[in-house]
């Protein structure tokens, strides 16, 4: 009751505040800036807050606050169109949302995955703000309770959704896995700074590589050459499908595995530190394997879509916990929200429940809010937007290629992103082609840093316990939380290995040569066994144990494919090859000369810079590679140019500069 009694009065006077005329304009201006910028892959919640701080200085604050959620709460909804429409993963909570949302709208779906998704994302979002409410009175000791044991389980626990997309060959998934780890090690340890798989001089590298980077060229890259090679549109039957209102119904009909998604988007949005990154993958491995028929998962299954879409949304609610309550930023998008709150007045800690728990309802609500507001504008585009998929892909390619080399730039403003972009992207293609999985190097990527720090973390602090005695160092590891995260743990991984065979997250690839997988196998197992032998000339212990063991696992499971392969004939599902049979091989255009175009425009940002060379690139690529008329060739160049130009501008962002730019000094944008 007096929980009750403290929370009543602060809800009534959230909702005072929130529907006031002007807090409602500003609410509603973030939510159109969120979906404007949502669309664009990866740029996201960073860049979208980055925009408006300088703005909200000054700022009446709940109007601040206002302007704030509405853009954040809306980029998990608006990302979902990069994701379904062309594969590409618009932010890191939507990576799970490509691999059944793509194969939809490849089908003549996308409209109907669209809405899925969209209905998703606001229930989500709703569920997540109800609970919230209640649940941000308590969530004080709930968190306090999740120490580093606890942190490294959940970690363990996203990685261990590895089992469900390894595929009909676990050690092959194993060692996609690995491969994404490993990548994750390069540059700095996070506790001696002893460069791996990187020097001190090669800075770019020492920084590491950005999970930007790696989700565009895993996902974006290699999807955008594949349908590049076909020369059609994306959906082949340029049909949307059943239209939003069929997803709408798919969502009804999987409603309670919506609940528990969201459900499972609030609980890791409230850890901090893993949010995004890995709900959505959470969540993919929870509808995978409580559904009966998962035949046609990763193939265009609608519960593919609903399940991470309505755990991301929730996520963003469950983000807010720890960044209101404890001042702990659960993500980068709630580090820039704790810096705008700063401007406008607000300490984000346990003095905000205290002393302005009207202002924290208000947050959560006006949250819910632009979920409904965001959601109903996306629903009701959907079947517009859902129409670029009947548009001939040679039109749309360059363009594509153009928003993720701005997009991966702005990792850091350097020219070595757009090389990590295009040598990443080149690894995205091969591991597509011969069936390695690529969400399970994805997920390995994503929780490489979190699993190194936690284990090691976690190792120092239960050093200490254990010298004090046995009793107190296995209290401290095996914790309730962490012996129910293990069980969970323990069952996700046996349930996966069983149902994973039925599961085709690349969908079905053919084999009968074995050349070519033999020889990426070898490629794979070198980088592991540089890694490995890189990894045991360092000298400070804490930087070598993780990559060492790592690299040592992976090897092991590529021995154990290698294996297979000498002994299987070659038509075995270990030898399988996108160029054996199926649409790549049949496609009109080869691999290495459609890459050609996009390494053309890197090379040309080089030495040009990204404007000259995006001018040229579009000019030559829509006449001679799209074979339309000059007048539409330069109709559409200046229309790309500009609208690259408008973005940069409005986002206070510099464009990729090249040798050009350091000889002779050039007016913006073309310096």
């Amino acid at each position: 009751m007096d929980i009750l009694a403290t929370a009543l009065p602060a809800l009534s006077d959230a909702f005072a505040l929130i529907f006031q005329p002007e807090q409602m304009m500003y609410l509603i201006l973030g939510v159109l800036l969120g979906l404007s910028v949502g669309v664009f892959p990866g740029l996201g919640g960073i860049a979208g807050l980055s925009l408006v701080l300088p703005f909200i200085y000054g700022m009446e604050p709940v109007s601040g606050l206002a302007l704030m959620v509405g853009l954040v709460a809306v980029i998990p909804t608006s990302d979902t169109f990069a994701s379904v429409l062309m594969g590409i993963p618009g932010s890191s909570a939507s990576q799970a949302t490509v691999l059944d949302g793509f194969p939809m709208a490849r089908k003549g779906e996308a409209a109907r995955a669209l809405s899925a998704a969209f209905a998703s994302s606001l229930f989500g979002g709703l569920l997540g703000a109800l609970v919230l409410t209640f649940f941000i009175l308590i969530a004080r000791p709930i968190v306090l309770a999740f120490g580093l044991p606890e942190m490294l389980m959940i970690t363990i626990l996203g990685l261990s959704m590895v089992a469900i997309l390894a595929g009909s060959i676990p050690m092959k998934g194993l060692a996609s896995a690995g491969l994404g780890l490993m990548v994750g090690t390069i540059g700095a340890g996070d506790a001696g700074g002893a460069p791996r798989m990187s020097y001190y001089e090669w800075d770019y590298l020492y920084d590491g590589l950005k999970l930007v980077i790696v989700g565009l060229s895993i996902f974006a890259i290699p999807e955008i050459i594949s349908l590049l090679r076909q020369d059609t549109s994306i959906a082949k039957d340029a049909k949307l499908g059943a239209g939003w209102t069929q997803g709408l119904r798919d969502w009804w009909q999987n409603i309670w595995l919506s609940v528990r998604c969201a459900v499972i988007g609030v609980i890791v949005g409230i850890i901090p530190g893993l949010g995004g990154s890995v709900v959505d993958w959470i969540a993919y491995g929870h509808t995978v394997q409580t559904a009966k028929d998962k035949d046609g998962f990763g193939s265009g299954d609608v519960r593919g879509v609903i399940g991470p879409e309505s755990s991301n949304n929730a996520k963003e609610g469950g983000g807010l916990v720890p960044t209101l309550i404890f001042g702990i930023p659960g993500s980068g998008s709630m580090a820039v929200f704790i810096g705008g709150m700063a401007l406008l007045g607000y300490e984000a800690g346990p003095q905000m429940i205290t002393n302005n728990l009207d202002v924290t309802y208000t947050i959560v609500w006006s949250l819910a809010l632009a979920n409904v507001l965001g959601a109903g504008l996306c629903i009701a585009l959907s079947g517009g937007i859902a129409k670029l998929t009947t548009i001939r892909f040679a039109l749309l390619a360059p363009f594509l290629f153009m928003l993720i080399s701005f997009a991966a730039f702005q990792s850091r403003q350097d020219i070595g992103d757009l090389v990590a972009l295009f040598s990443v992207g080149l690894l995205g293609i091969m591991l597509r082609r011969f069936n390695w999985s690529r969400p399970a190097f994805l997920i390995g990527f994503v929780l490489s840093t979190q699993a190194e720090n936690y284990s090691y973390q976690a190792y120092q602090v239960a050093s200490f316990k254990f010298q004090r005695s046995m009793e107190i160092g296995l209290s401290y590891i095996f914790t309730p939380i962490v012996l129910t995260l293990i069980v969970i743990t323990a069952v996700s991984i046996f349930f996966g290995i069983r149902q994973a065979k039925m599961i085709r997250s690349e969908g079905e690839v053919a084999a009968g040569h074995k050349t070519g997988p033999f020889l990426f196998l070898l490629v794979v197992m070198t980088y592991l066994a540089v890694s490995f032998f890189d990894a045991m000339s360092i000298k400070q212990t804490t930087d070598m144990i993780f990559p060492a063991t790592i690299s040592a696992i992976s090897l092991l499971a590529c021995f154990s494919v290698l294996i297979r392969m000498i002994r299987s004939p070659s038509d075995d599902a270990v030898f399988a090859d996108r160029e054996f049979a199926g649409e790549d091989k049949d496609a009109p255009h080869g691999l290495w000369t459609t890459l050609a175009w996009f390494a053309a425009l890197l090379v040309l940002c080089t030495l040009i810079g990204f404007i000259l060379a995006l001018s040229l690139f579009l000019i030559v690529f829509l006449r001679i590679r799209a074979g339309i008329s000059w007048l539409k060739v330069f109709l559409l160049s200046g229309a790309g140019i500009a609208f690259m130009i408008g973005m940069g501008w409005v986002l206070n962002r510099d464009f990729p500069p090249g040798l050009l730019q350091s000889a002779i000094d050039l007016p913006w944008p073309l310096r």
